[in-house]
């Protein structure tokens, strides 16, 4: 087997094997996450967390290997190690020193970057396709909507905390924590752990849950137009590619008929 099949296995993309292996780590990285969970349970018995200790060594062993046979069978190697997918692979199998020193326990959260790893169900996907191609038509618009958002929510902390300071000095203390409550009110969730009491207060706050609203709706209506606009465009290739044998055939038959 050479080092191309090896990487079109891992890759899904292998006419026989690729689909099976894809697949199979895919539920892998579906049961890892499940096992994540459970294992956090307090009361959970010592059978079942040592049999989970045992499902982590399995998991660590089997994508340590996929990152040595990628690693070994890539040839670009450092391309693959530095790319995006490469320190992801390389950061799911950095538990594995959790396992050999107690004292590194802390790198075992990042089992749950194994999760990103399903993002690869989408290559090749048209809705994926279509959903970037729309982002990175208005990634300038929601860059300054973004930037807009940020002096709004600055603002809004400056706000709330110049009516409700005196009157809850133990609530809004200061103007960063201030900005939690307009994080809160701007995405219109209102968590109620600091609410305004004052009458200048609620007013301010009445104008912040407006605002709120155009801050979510406006990069909404952005996305979808954008969505809407992509999707044309990827009908108007796919019909340009399918009159281009068309106008091939038509060429050649008409240059047939000049001949005769």
């Amino acid at each position: 087997m050479t080092r191309k099949e090896i990487i079109d296995i891992l890759d899904g993309s292998h006419p026989v094997f690729g689909g099976l292996v894809a697949r199979g780590m895919d539920a892998l990285i579906l049961l890892s996450a499940v096992a994540i969970a459970v294992e956090t349970e307090p009361n959970l018995p010592a059978f079942w967390r040592g049999l989970l200790f045992k499902f982590e060594v399995l998991v660590l062993a089997i994508f340590t290997t996929e990152y040595l046979l990628r690693v070994i069978c890539t040839e670009r190697k450092l391309r693959y190690i530095f790319s995006f997918w490469g320190l992801v692979d390389l950061m799911t199998i950095l538990p594995a020193i959790a396992l050999l020193t107690p004292q590194w326990q802390v790198v075992r959260t990042f089992r749950l970057l194994r999760l990103v790893r399903l993002f690869k169900l989408f290559r090749g996907s048209h809705a994926m396709e279509r959903l970037v191609n729309a982002f990175q038509e208005v990634r300038g618009e929601l860059a300054i909507f973004g930037i807009i958002a940020g002096l709004m929510l600055y603002v809004a902390s400056v706000g709330i905390y110049i009516f409700e300071h005196d009157a809850q000095p133990d609530v809004f203390t200061s103007i960063p924590q201030s900005l939690w409550w307009a994080v809160a009110s701007f995405t219109t969730v209102g968590y109620g752990d600091m609410v305004p009491i004052t009458p200048g207060g609620r007013i301010f706050t009445t104008f912040v849950l407006f605002l709120g609203l155009g801050v979510i709706a406006v990069p909404s209506a952005i996305v979808t137009t954008a969505l809407l606009e992509s999707e044309t465009n990827i009908q108007k290739k796919l019909a340009n590619s399918g009159d281009e044998p068309e106008k091939e055939t038509q060429m050649k038959s008409a240059q047939t008929t000049k001949g005769e």
